[in-house]
């Protein structure tokens, strides 16, 4: 029995199945993201820890090298958190007079939309307030305690992960090999030594570029009077990992925060100017110089992409959908049938597309046809 052709199945059967196959592998994803979450950041840490990992293993065995390897990895992140967590302990300290202060900006918000628009906002302010007091309701009460056990989760596998996959590295590439012919196996290489080489160049510069426009937010935040400004400057940086999504959203918390703590317009005035300057040396400078270059994904791409991540995952999904995404990008130019699927998600776009080229060269042929029989 002679197996169909793939050309001759009808496109809307084709399209059906693909639907239906991604809408299964999303739902799997979904469901078991507990599982994953982890899995997929500590993938991230070892590959980012891997040089460290190779030269501890010349000079002692795996389990020590990893277990070392594993310790300063720990401590790094231990620093920054301690660090954090002083600014946002004072950010605490201020957090009541920041709700009286909102408080008292809802009632003249309240009072303003009364009289102008001759309507009540009473039951909606009445909600924020109630958001602020924070209730200690049952639901609240569960969902605080299901996220910390939730982080809690997270951080007991996560070491667990990043230990495996870096004793088990030998035994992942020979199957990474295995599983493909041996006719490929030079392509197979050049794709893991590719997506390695531009995960750990995009994870380096990313870290250096969130502490330096951390580092300018403070700075400019400090030099405008924004309390808290360490704290809000870091969330912003942080925020600001998230291609063109995190900036704008991160320019709302200190134009609160100043809102609330100052009276004048004109700190809000200087805090935008200054976000948009920073974003400005960030997009045009830290990012081409800092960030791999190999990580080149173009801006329609990248927001869909991270607000599907956001959809599948929440803050983690939207984090993890650019390396994702990058690692795509690597193996879709390595793959002869994928390579427009991998220009599809580039930013090198062309002057002309092809399909103007076609016409050109099929009104060139058109021409030449009439002029020879016109010489005949």
């Amino acid at each position: 029995m002679q197996s169909p052709n793939l050309k001759e199945v009808p496109f809307y059967f084709k399209a059906t199945i693909i639907l239906i196959a991604l809408v299964l592998f999303f739902y799997i994803l979904k469901s078991v993201a507990e599982v994953l979450i982890p899995f997929a950041f500590a993938g991230l840490i070892a590959i980012l820890f891997n040089p460290l990992f190779n030269r501890l293993n010349r000079i002692m065995p795996r389990i020590p090298a990893i277990l070392l390897t594993l310790l300063i990895a720990t401590l790094i992140l231990a620093g920054l958190i301690y660090l954090l967590s002083n600014q946002i302990a004072k950010f605490g300290e201020s957090m009541p007079l920041v709700k009286q202060k909102f408080s008292a900006l809802l009632t003249k918000f309240q009072t303003w939309i009364q009289h102008t628009l001759g309507f009540s906002i009473q039951k909606h302010i009445n909600v924020i307030r109630e958001k602020l007091t924070g209730a200690a309701t049952p639901g609240v009460l569960t969902n605080t305690l299901g996220s910390i056990l939730g982080m809690v989760g997270v951080i007991v596998l996560l070491p667990i992960y990043v230990f495996l996959l870096l004793f088990y590295k030998p035994l992942i590439l020979n199957f990474l090999f295995e599983v493909f012919a041996e006719k490929h196996s030079v392509q197979v290489a050049e794709v893991l030594g590719e997506v390695k080489s531009a995960i750990q160049s995009f994870m380096l510069g990313l870290m250096i570029e969130t502490a330096i426009v951390c580092t300018l937010n403070s700075i400019a935040l400090m030099i405008i009077g924004v309390p808290n400004a360490i704290v809000i400057g870091v969330i912003g940086g942080i925020l600001n990992i998230l291609p063109y999504i995190g900036g704008v959203i991160a320019i709302l918390l200190p134009v609160l925060m100043s809102l609330i703590s100052q009276d004048s317009f004109s700190p809000i005035l200087a805090i935008v100017i200054s976000y948009t300057v920073i974003q400005f040396i960030d997009n045009n400078f830290l990012v081409p110089k800092i960030v791999s270059s190999k990580v080149q994904i173009n801006a329609l791409i990248s927001i869909i992409v991270v607000l599907l991540g956001g959809l599948l995952w929440g803050f983690p999904g939207m984090f993890l959908s650019i390396p994702f995404i990058a690692i795509l990008k690597i193996i879709f130019d390595r793959i002869e049938g994928l390579k427009p699927w991998g220009k599809l998600l580039g930013d090198d776009v062309p002057t002309e597309h092809i399909g103007i080229i076609w016409q050109k060269r099929w009104n060139r042929i058109l021409r030449r046809t009439e002029k020879e029989k016109i010489e005949g």
